[in-house]
């Protein structure tokens, strides 16, 4: 191994992803040199997952179910038990059970931040698994194609800088939701950057195959706008502070005052719901101009707008979350991947 390839451990994080959990972890033993460390952190799996993780030789790290699980509770259990084990590991790779790495993604990765020490991360292009196979399936696939560059945030498929990650204590564990976004405000703090670059780094398997699952997906979206706003809002980026707004518009005052108006108004309050189908319009030209074709840019236009409804029930919940002390529970979209085949 080189000594840049030797320097690198994984840590990957899921629960009941099944035959998607066996998919990634194969990925990484295939595609990382022989000895490379690998971490799965599971939160309480009934699928099997622990015992087939291990049948592969990959270290697990199981959590304390007693204390409410977050994603970046997980991602940072795997990240400390990989550097008490590997202390002199420069680079670790997150990724998520339900994600397979690509082939090519970690040398060009390192490459990247070998050649870039002000990086403390470097992400690449989320592909979904089956986007044919559901409109939300397609949604996600769309949502995963940021613009390459510096970037102010990412997602949770990362190749990251060990000395960056131990410089801001990781991800927020109190986070059920934009936990990534959160720790990278909290880096370019202290002046490290974010970058994409054009590479093709995992194929994700969303499974979502019904509008109820889309629908709490963009609940925790909203969620996650409220949490980033409330956090680091007062920022000169204000971050987040245009979501929230936008949930707050479109998804509860547009409406109410459109409705509630109406009998004072003869009907002219209803008007204001044409801002909806501008919105639409807005958005389409605006994926049309990033390269999607018209079909998908329709579908996904009419969507981020819909998205609006649930989205302000999102950062509802996490007000009255906030309002009542209580800690926020997983907000669970996805369905378990079948049991691991033995």
């Amino acid at each position: 191994m080189s000594g840049s390839m030797s320097s690198i451990g994984v840590v990957a994080i899921g629960r009941n992803e099944g035959e998607r959990l066996i998919r990634c972890l194969n990925s990484l033993i295939a595609q990382l040199p022989q000895g490379t460390p690998i971490v799965y952190v599971d939160s309480g799996s009934t699928d099997g997952s622990v015992a087939a993780a291990e049948a592969l030789g990959v270290q697990v790290v199981g959590l304390d179910l007693s204390i409410p699980f977050t994603m970046a509770r997980g991602r940072n259990a795997g990240f400390r038990d990989l550097i008490e084990k590997f202390p002199d590991l420069d680079y670790v790779q997150f990724i998520d059970g339900d994600c397979e790495l690509l082939q090519g993604w970690i040398t060009q990765a390192v490459s990247f931040l070998e050649s870039n020490p002000q990086l403390a991360i470097v992400t690449g292009r989320r592909l979904e698994r089956y986007p044919d196979a559901s409109i939300y399936n397609l949604l996600a696939d769309l949502e995963w194609n940021t613009a390459v560059g510096e970037a102010t945030e990412c997602g949770g498929d990362i190749l990251t800088r060990v000395k960056a990650i131990r410089e801001v204590d990781g991800f927020n564990e109190s986070l059920i939701a934009g936990e990534e976004p959160d720790m990278c405000v909290r880096l370019r703090q202290k002046g490290w950057k974010i970058w994409r670059i054009d590479v093709n780094m995992t194929l994700h398997d969303a499974a979502m195959t019904k509008f109820s699952q889309w629908w709490k997906r963009s609940v925790r979206g909203g969620w996650a706008a409220a949490a980033g706003a409330k956090m680091h809002g007062h920022l000169p980026e204000k971050f987040r502070v245009r979501e929230f707004r936008s949930g707050w518009l479109w998804g509860v005052i547009v409406p109410i005052l459109a409705i509630a108006l109406a009998p004072f108004t003869k009907g002219l309050s209803l008007l204001l719901l044409l801002g909806y189908p501008y919105q639409m319009f807005r958005i389409y030209q605006y994926r049309r101009n990033r390269g999607d074709n018209p079909a998908a840019a329709r579908i996904y236009s009419f969507f981020c707008v819909l998205s609006k409804f649930p989205q302000a029930i999102g950062q509802g919940k996490y007000w009255l979350q906030r309002w009542q002390g209580k800690q926020a529970t997983l907000i669970e979209y996805k369905a378990s991947s079948p049991q691991v085949s033995g």
